[in-house]
């Protein structure tokens, strides 16, 4: 058998425990420090949790290949711990995060849990996170190796962890500058698309995608990066930051003559139609 169903069953339920477990540990810390940023955090460390419980469960159940888990292993952890590691930083002595402030509302204390919160933060992470682990899991318990897939696979979570790697790392330098405050970031990276980070996240789960394709079975995990593609692209990605930029000086023309997503030559008839 190439791929074991009953095994990915079992890891399904094991993913969604872990994530139950990260994100109740979430609300207690947020209560903790008074803010629920946190989960900021763990929307990184979540799935590297869920891919090392898939890969140390599917290990003892004697499933999959090696090479493939591994891969499968890889490629979230390392992306997972940056992203978690970066916000972590970015955050680090900030005060709550304004959305979170907005939905809680005055009349609540720092990091209070109400069931408005939990329907709009919590929860809807939750859910989201188990979906687009899907992929991992399901590469996790395939036993055939389909080099080229895996190499194509790798190659894509390549560009997307460098393009928002690198994107982060540009616009962290370019805020530490008092100089640039309230003006708009347009070189590097910047310069060929609008949201480096959020197409680098694009890519990195469309290459995992990729990997679990080695077996057709693994076709049927596509609403992972193709859910997170949507919020990435309409929105909790794109969407929303551009919404919070649209008053900021410089930047209609920023938008006239830079892609909206997908990298492209600035100025160019594709780019100014985004």
């Amino acid at each position: 058998m190439s791929f074991d169903w009953a095994a990915a069953g079992i890891l399904l339920a094991v993913a969604v425990a872990v994530v139950v477990v990260a994100f109740a540990a979430t609300l207690v810390v947020a209560r903790a420090v008074g803010r629920h940023s946190v989960v900021d955090v763990t929307w990184g460390l979540g799935f590297v949790l869920v891919a090392v419980a898939a890969y140390v469960t599917s290990g003892l159940l004697g499933v999959g290949n090696d090479l493939v888990r591994l891969v499968a292993l890889v490629l979230p952890v390392v992306w997972g711990l940056r992203l978690a590691i970066y916000i972590a930083w970015r955050n680090h002595g900030k005060g709550e995060d304004p959305r979170y402030a907005e939905m809680l509302g005055d009349d609540h204390p720092p990091g209070a849990v109400t069931a408005h919160v939990l329907r709009k933060v919590y929860v809807p992470q939750m859910g989201v996170m188990v979906v687009v682990v899907l992929p991992v899991l399901a590469a996790m318990v395939r036993t055939s190796t389909v080099t080229a897939v895996l190499v194509i696979g790798a190659v894509i979570w390549l560009v997307g962890f460098v393009f928002e790697s690198v994107g982060d790392a540009q616009l962290a330098r370019f805020k530490a500058k008092p100089e640039n405050k309230g003006t708009v970031l347009d070189s590097g990276l910047w310069r060929y698309t609008r949201h480096p980070n959020y197409f680098g996240d694009f890519c990195v789960w469309w290459g995992i995608f990729v990997v679990a394709c080695g077996h057709p079975a693994g076709l049927v995990t596509i609403v992972g990066p193709v859910l997170m593609s949507y919020l990435l692209i309409g929105v909790t990605g794109k969407e929303l930051t551009e919404k919070s930029m649209s008053s900021r000086p410089g930047y209609p023309e920023y938008v006239e003559r830079t892609s909206g997503f997908f990298p492209l030559p600035p100025g160019s008839a594709p780019a100014r139609a985004t």
